[in-house]
């Protein structure tokens, strides 16, 4: 059984139909990636899997469990944790303190801790800067910021939503270095991104989303050299 599974998915805005039958699958310790176009669909199936969306159609389950329908915080504490588009850190809060909300609906205050450690293991950057705002972080900084509030849900799945967006080559591969070390520690990953090339080297699977629906699927190394990846996604002719 996948960790995460997304059958047959149809969400709206209104009266428009955004998604139209989605289905995926993520595996426990995989990194699936789903690359589109802008507007493709990719970030309204983020928002369909983690609530803010709900879908009229469908059934998305997490090791067996529906969640469809339920309210993102329900989502949260049962394992489902997101890093998403354009970051959204708190700018008014430190650093130390964005993190902590991403711990808000947790308990075990040990486990915490671990955590709290762990994200500034991860990223060294931001326990330079633990007592800094978060809205006077560059932008790499507040990728990672983003990166490891979500991680402070402690999530059996991680979904990451453009996290290479508007940044510098070296920070994009930091931020791809460290997408890679999380999965080999254990961490499932859902990644959504528009550099392809950079998501399918990462990924063991990937999708192809175009108009709300799934028009590809296969492995990472097979959709690299796909003619339709190749020329529509990855700039080849």
């Amino acid at each position: 059984m996948a960790m995460l599974q997304v059958n047959d998915i149809h969400s709206y805005y209104g009266h428009i139909h955004a998604l139209k039958g989605i289905s995926l699958t993520v595996d426990k310790g995989e990194i699936v990636t789903l690359i589109g176009a802008n507007g493709a669909g990719k970030t309204t199936t983020l928002k369909t899997i983690s609530g803010t969306m709900h879908p009229r159609h469908g059934a998305i389950t997490l090791d067996g469990e529906h969640i469809e329908g339920l309210p993102p915080h329900a989502i949260v504490m049962r394992g489902i944790g997101q890093s998403p588009e354009g970051r959204k850190i708190f700018g008014a809060l430190t650093v130390q303190e964005n993190l902590e909300m991403g711990a808000y609906a947790r308990t075990d205050k040990p486990a915490i801790a671990r955590d709290l450690d762990f994200v500034f293991t991860l990223f060294p950057r931001l326990a330079e800067r633990k007592f800094q705002l978060g809205g006077t972080l560059s932008g790499g900084e507040q990728q990672m910021l983003a990166m490891g509030r979500a991680l402070m849900t402690h999530p059996r799945v991680l979904m990451l939503d453009e996290p290479s967006m508007g940044l510098a080559p070296v920070l994009v591969e930091a931020i791809f270095e460290t997408i890679q070390k999380l999965n080999q520690e254990g961490t499932t990953i859902l990644l959504i991104e528009q550099n392809a090339a950079k998501a399918l080297q990462v990924a063991k699977r990937g999708y192809v989303i175009e108009t709300g629906q799934i028009v590809l699927q296969d492995t990472a190394e097979n959709l690299r050299k796909s003619e339709l990846v190749r020329k529509a996604y990855l700039g080849e002719m």
